[in-house]
């Protein structure tokens, strides 16, 4: 059986998430205005009651046609992916992508070699929220940071077996992988300290570095900004 949906978890910030809410609530509250205007208009006192039935039923269905078309924003899932949609077209990233080697989109977290994009707690994220895009199209945001990615991922690989991902960096595998920070800590230390000049190429590797979690982030700031979309003559008759 084909996969329908395809669930993201991402790190997001207080702000991010209380705007995405506030935007959920301004479109249900004005997809609930329309219907009530609409039986209030539709369904005069008198009409019988299998009458009223049918007219309800078909403001119902005319309110789910508004939400598959964007005229009313829907679920906040909803909302996030119409607007991955249009940030992966505004980074020319909409496009069909190659299926990349096996198991590689699957890992959890930042790719190798790359830092958290902001640290969980105070000054980063502080709350973490679940996306379920359609899956084609999780599929697509997998594929685009992959391969948008992968260059920088192997120039950062490269690097740190040169210089070394630094003493905290070790230390956070070390624990991850059971090994005693001693052993990291004198492994991290046996290494020559990079220079100035490799500081900078490894900046600049990571500033290229596109994750799933980059792209949600920036579209959720994207629902959160967009503005609520005018709702056809037809629709309100």
């Amino acid at each position: 059986m084909a996969r329908v949906s395809m669930k993201f978890h991402v790190a997001v910030t207080e702000d991010a998430l209380k705007a995405l809410n506030a935007r959920r609530k301004e479109e249900r509250e004005r997809e609930e205005e329309w219907i009530a205007a609409r039986r209030k208009e539709l369904i005069p006192p008198g009409m019988s009651r299998r009458a009223a039935a049918a007219v309800r039923s078909n403001i119902r269905a005319r309110a789910a046609r508004m939400r598959r078309t964007g005229e009313f924003g829907g679920t906040r899932d909803d909302i996030v992916t119409r607007a991955v949609r249009e940030e992966l077209r505004a980074r020319g990233l909409d496009r069909k992508w190659p299926k990349p080697p096996e198991g590689e989109v699957e890992a959890p977290g930042r790719p190798w070699g790359t830092p958290p994009s902001a640290p969980m707690g105070d000054g980063g994220y502080t709350h973490r929220m679940s996306v379920n895009l359609p899956y084609n199209l999780g599929d697509t945001v997998r594929r685009a940071a992959y391969w948008t990615s992968k260059e920088a991922v192997e120039a950062l690989q490269d690097w740190a077996d040169r210089w070394g991902d630094g003493v905290d960096v070790a230390l956070r595998e070390a624990e991850r992988d059971g090994v005693p920070a001693e052993l990291a800590l004198m492994s991290a230390a046996g290494r020559p300290s990079a220079p100035q000049s490799a500081l900078e190429i490894r900046d600049r590797l990571r500033a290229k570095v596109l994750t799933t979690g980059d792209l949600l982030r920036a579209a959720i700031d994207r629902a959160a900004r967009a503005s609520q979309p005018e709702i056809p003559e037809q629709a309100r008759e």
